[in-house]
């Protein structure tokens, strides 16, 4: 294998561009580390995420202990780069795709959803950062390998972007090659479903009908209260 294929351009994290050794290093780190899905603040004292008290809910502080749900407020900046949130578009909508139902995962903000997420100063989050951004890297020098060099994962086919994803769409049949891009991929996946079926179009698709009023309520029929022995 000629080192061209190395070639491919990494995105920038801070002042380090990430080669695929460093990429895989750091995935490795984040991926043995616990609380991944944690968004437990760095101290008691840090007040990492402090807001300016809105005027919308004067019963809430507005601070990220007690924050103003009526007219919520991000109060840190985004991370993830336009190229980054290009390919992990691609990714989303691998895992939820547009159908008769429903739009796909990244027509309903999916990738903005994760750019939040990964974004939040608190240290599950920052592993999911390091996790994804490396994930991402990894994706691409996998599709070069595969596929042809220069290939991104976001110009393959939708075959051949299957193709990858199957090796590790599951991280206890994966391969110990494929074994951190499975751990990618399953973060990727919780947080677009998360993402996805919050929003009034995953609802529908879900056809979930709480949190609506009912203009009457029929009680299960017998049969229903025999079979749970509710009579």
């Amino acid at each position: 294998m000629s080192d061209k294929k190395h070639m491919i351009e990494l995105p920038v994290v801070g002042a380090i561009q990430m080669d695929r050794r460093h990429a895989l290093k750091i995935m490795a780190i984040a991926a043995a580390t616990p609380g991944l899905v944690s968004c437990e603040p760095s101290a008691p004292e840090a007040d990492v995420a402090s807001v300016p008290t809105p005027a919308s809910n004067p019963r809430a502080k507005g601070t990220a202990a007690d924050p103003d749900l009526v007219a919520p407020v991000v109060p840190w900046q985004r991370t993830l780069s336009a190229d980054e949130l290009a390919s992990l578009a691609v990714l989303c909508d691998v895992i939820i795709p547009a159908d008769v139902r429903s739009p796909s995962a990244s027509q309903v903000g999916a990738p903005d959803f994760i750019d939040e997420w990964v974004s939040a100063p608190y240290p599950g989050n920052e592993r999911d950062a390091v996790l994804i951004r490396g994930g991402l890297v990894w994706l691409d020098r996998e599709s070069a390998e595969r596929f042809g060099e220069d290939l991104r994962f976001r110009d393959l086919t939708s075959e051949q972007q299957h193709a990858i994803c199957d090796d590790i769409c599951f991280v206890p049949d994966a391969s110990e090659q494929h074994e951190l891009g499975a751990r990618f991929f399953d973060r990727v996946r919780y947080l677009t479903s998360t993402a996805f079926w919050t929003t009034t179009e995953g609802m529908t698709d879900l056809e979930y009908i709480g949190n609506v009023a009912l203009a009457q309520w029929d009680a299960p029929p017998p049969e229903v209260l025999r079979h749970l022995g509710l009579e």
